[in-house]
Order: C-alpha cells, then sequence, then structure tokens
C-alpha cells in the first residue's frame, strides 16, 4: 500500500505528471487516469475497473471518491505505491513452468554457507543457515566431519574456521527451509570423512579439493597468476594435528548409509564435454572452480551451454578467496550454469546481482533460464555479436530521489547514480548521472540514458546511487538490482537497498521508463 514520505519528496515532479492531465482546479476524472495508465504507464489492460480499484485504494476525498475522481493527494500516494514500483508485482508470486528438469533453471546457491566471515579464521553460525535460506537460498553446502565422541560438526575443514554441530544445522534447515519457501532444497555435502572404515562399505566421491588441483593447472597457464595468492591457497591444504600436508588426490571416503540419502543429483569429476556427453547420466552433476569454468566458458561457450541444457554444472569460487570475496555470477549465468555459489556472508556487486535475479519468480530460488540458453535449435554463443535477435532499446530517465540516507561520518550528501546493464559481454556497460551538490533529500538530474541491449532476457540493471567525496573518489549510498523483464514501462519509483540487501525504505529512485 501507501508508504509514508517526508511532505516534501518528490510532490515537484508528480505535481507535473497530475496538471498534464487534469483540469484543475477540478480532480483527475476516472477518463483521464485511464489515459494516464495506457499512455505513459504502457498498463494497456487498465480497464474502467482497474481506475475504480485504483481510486478507492488511494483517494482520501469522500467527494471525490464519490464522483469516480482523483485528487492531486489521491494521484500522489498513487505514484508512491507499490502500484508504481519498476518491479513488475506480477513477478513476486510464482509464475513460471515449475515441472521442468532441473538442468532448465537457474538455483539460488551458496558456498560454504556456514560461514560469516573468511575462509581461514571465520565463524560459522546456524544464522548464516537462516539467513541465506531467508534470501530464498536453494542449494546449500554442509561441510560435515566427525568430532569429539564422533558427534558430526560443520566447518571448513582443515581451517581454523570454528565448528557448529551437524545436528543443529539439520535441525535450522528444517525448521526454515518451508516456512515460507517451495520446492527443493538440494544440500551439497563437500567432505564426509569417515575416521575408520564403515561395515556398510564406503564410497569414493569427488571433492573440491580434487577440483583446485584441476584449477591450479589452469592457473599454471595464466600469466597473471601472483605468489599472494598461491601462499593463500597452499594454507588451505594442511590437516590441523599431525601438521602433514594433505594429499589432494586421496578420495574422500563418504558412508554409503549417507550416500544412499541422495536422491536428486550425484557430483563427478568433470573431465570434458565430450566425455560427459558419451558417459554422465542425467541426475550426475559437476562442481568446478570459478577459473576453471571462465577458461572453458571463454574458448568453448557454446559447447559449454549445450553441456548445461543436459546436466547440472556448479562453479565454486577459488580456493585463493580466503576473504570470502565473490565473483561476477553474470559470466556463468551466459553460459546457462545453474548453480553458481556465492558467499552469501560477502556484500557488493555479486549478491546484488544474486538477489536481483532471484527476486523474480515469487523469490522462491528457482528461476528458468531464457529459451536462448535451451533451445536445441540456436547455437548460444555469448561472446558473439550476432546473435540473430532484435536488439531492445532501453530508454531510462533518472529524474529524482527522495530521502537518500546521510553518510555516518557526515551531514552533506552529494549524490550521483550509476545505471549498469549487466549480461552478455556486449549487453554490458553503465552510465552516471552527474553529482548534485548538497541534496539528500530531493536531489535532481533529469538524465536520460539510452541502452541498446542484444539479449535482454539474461540482463540485470542495476541502480547505484553514491556519494561523490572527491574529484575520482564517491561512497555507497544505496543500491537496486532486477531483472529487465521485470521492469515497469511508465513513471516507477526504484526502491533502494544497504550494501547488505536490506530497505532504505522511504530512500528511493524516481525514473522514467521505456523499451521496444
Amino acid at each position: 500500500m501507501w508508504r509514508n514520505r517526508s511532505p516534501s519528496s518528490r510532490r515537484a515532479e508528480i505535481q507535473q505528471i497530475y496538471q498534464s492531465y487534469a483540469l484543475e482546479p477540478n480532480p483527475l476524472p476516472a477518463s483521464a487516469l485511464l489515459r494516464f495508465l495506457h499512455m505513459e504507464q504502457q498498463e494497456l489492460s487498465a480497464d474502467e475497473e482497474k481506475v475504480k480499484v485504483l481510486i478507492d485504494r488511494y483517494e482520501i476525498d469522500k467527494t471525490a471518491k464519490e464522483n469516480g475522481s482523483m485528487t492531486f493527494e489521491g494521484f500522489f500516494r498513487y505514484m508512491e505505491s507499490k502500484d508504481c514500483c519498476v518491479f513488475d508485482q506480477t513477478h513476486r508470486v510464482v509464475y513460471q513452468d515449475m515441472d521442468q528438469p532441473l538442468s532448465s533453471y537457474f538455483i539460488s546457491s551458496s558456498h560454504n554457507t556456514y560461514l560469516t566471515g573468511d575462509q581461514l579464521i571465520g565463524e560459522s553460525d546456524l544464522e548464516a543457515y537462516i539467513r541465506a535460506l531467508r534470501k530464498g537460498c536453494r542449494c546449500l553446502e554442509i561441510d560435515c566431519w566427525d568430532g569429539p565422541d564422533l558427534e558430526p560438526v560443520v566447518y571448513h575443514g582443515h581451517t581454523l574456521t570454528t565448528k557448529i554441530l551437524f545436528r543443529d544445522v539439520i535441525r535450522i534447515v528444517e525448521k526454515h527451509a518451508f516456512e515460507d519457501l517451495k520446492y527443493k532444497i538440494l544440500i551439497k555435502n563437500k567432505k564426509l570423512k569417515a575416521q575408520t572404515s564403515d561395515p556398510s562399505g564406503p564410497e569414493e566421491s569427488a571433492d573440491e579439493g580434487e577440483e583446485d588441483e584441476d584449477e591450479k593447472e589452469f592457473e599454471k597457464q595464466e600469466e597473471e597468476r601472483d605468489d599472494t595468492d598461491q601462499q593463500a591457497r597452499a594454507k588451505l591444504w594442511f590437516t590441523g594435528k599431525s601438521g602433514s600436508k594433505m594429499n589432494n588426490k586421496n578420495k574422500v571416503v563418504v558412508a554409503q548409509a549417507l550416500s544412499d540419502l541422495v536422491i536428486y543429483t550425484k557430483s563427478v569429476k568433470f573431465r570434458s564435454f565430450t566425455h560427459s556427453s558419451e558417459h554422465q547420466n542425467y541426475y550426475e552433476n559437476t562442481s568446478m572452480p570459478e577459473k576453471k569454468a571462465r577458461k572453458l566458458a571463454k574458448a568453448s561457450g557454446p559447447e559449454f551451454v549445450h553441456h548445461n541444457q543436459q546436466f547440472l554444472s556448479r562453479i565454486y569460487p577459488a580456493g585463493s578467496r580466503t576473504s570470502s570475496s565473490n565473483y561476477n555470477p553474470q559470466e556463468f549465468w551466459n553460459v546457462g550454469a545453474q548453480l553458481v555459489a556465492l558467499n552469501f556472508q560477502s556484500p557488493g556487486l555479486a549478491m546484488d546481482l544474486n538477489d536481483g535475479l532471484f527476486q523474480d519468480n515469487g523469490g522462491c530460488g528457482y528461476v528458468l533460464k531464457p529459451g536462448e540458453l535451451m533451445s536445441s535449435q540456436i547455437i548460444f554463443d555469448h561472446r558473439s555479436r550476432k546473435y540473430g535477435l532484435k536488439p531492445m532499446n532501453l530508454l531510462l530517465k533518472v529524474i529524482s530521489a527522495s530521502n537518500l540516507p546521510l553518510p555516518s561520518h557526515s551531514k552533506e550528501l552529494n549524490p550521483f547514480v550509476r545505471v549498469e546493464i549487466h549480461g552478455i559481454s556486449s549487453d554490458s556497460c553503465k552510465k552516471c548521472t552527474h553529482a548534485v551538490k548538497n541534496n539528500s533529500l530531493t536531489p535532481s538530474w533529469n538524465a536520460d540514458m539510452n541502452f541498446t541491449i542484444k539479449v535482454p532476457k539474461l540482463c540485470l540493471i542495476r541502480f547505484y546511487v553514491q556519494h561523490q567525496t572527491g574529484l575520482f573518489k564517491s561512497e555507497f549510498v544505496g543500491q537496486y538490482t532486477l531483472r529487465f523483464n521485470c521492469l515497469k514501462k511508465g513513471y516507477r519509483w526504484v526502491p533502494l537497498r544497504s550494501r547488505e540487501g536490506c530497505n532504505l525504505d522511504p530512500a528511493s529512485l524516481f525514473i522514467f521508463v521505456w523499451y521496444s
């Protein structure tokens, strides 16, 4: 419904729009409101009944409501409501076909879900699972090890990260996974190592440590490799008690009874696209580090897309990311990788894009991949500049902002807006407004930005508000990210979020959107 705002926020811009349709001093008649919905908001299905609903919902003047008209105050309330949000409200519910194979979806995925900090000495916490699940994460990671008295514990093995009980993790997942969310939860168990032989018969499992060896092989071929990354990576592979180096080639032993519980997908080592095509079963998935996946995406993009039409691929951060930093997930969504695992505890661009993608389809954590990535009739190469598709022309007019938060260390804000397009490489770009001097309440830009987008279904739009502190210096103020296909045309407000993804209401942008 209506969101309370400062009395001085955005009224001038909305008053100008209102006056262009109303015959003042008379209120806006229903016919004019319908014309506004059709002409400006491009809500072509709107009819007299829709107009009546809006007047009943937002008009507070009894006489105007009885006459089927809308005063400026009612119009202002409407323009500040969820009905005028930039995010298409029909996408806030599950609207996609949810009966396709798992390989047909992007699936919200976390890496080392239990960690709240870095990968070497960070804290493991049950709250990390709760936060991930409430963000719509559908693929959790539980690294399970034998603890004291054979009580299973969860932590980043062979590091100094703290431990939490496996039983507590499972209870938390059971409690929170299905409270507000639907559909399958995928649990990845990276290392469950038996200390003694299991009478029911152990099974060998592919392990991320094994894949890190492959990652090192790729890194040897990269000229930009630096010594610092290698030293950080080496620290990950030492045992805690004996101090002897862990053999990366050793297989991890998994209890047969636990392995038998696996019903959706089983992890296998990736060898090549040809090998997968000839030998991989439909229920098997592969995990690979980001650098190996990046090299494959650059060298064999169409083959990677074809592989991901049939099988699940999980991408995870490089072992050198000991600070729990993230890579850009867009480059792997561009080749159809389903399980692009991120460190959910690390805010920034990667998590903004992840939140933007997975707020679609009701926030259920499953989003159908675009047809370009699933069609056997199309050879899709994300690096090509020719797709046989008609480009989309996007116009964004950044009009103004309202109630922006001040920096904690200053009473002054010099805001500007950067609009970023994230998609295939030829679509990705960014444009900025000028900075407005010392205005956090009602900064105005009226800046037109034009974009040509070749593959809009893979496109995310990020609104990034910053405070200019110097000639080439700026600080974060707020951001909002959404898919292109969730974008509403017309005059819309953009809700801003904090670095951690929390709502900064009533802070928002006011924009005009058009595409064709």
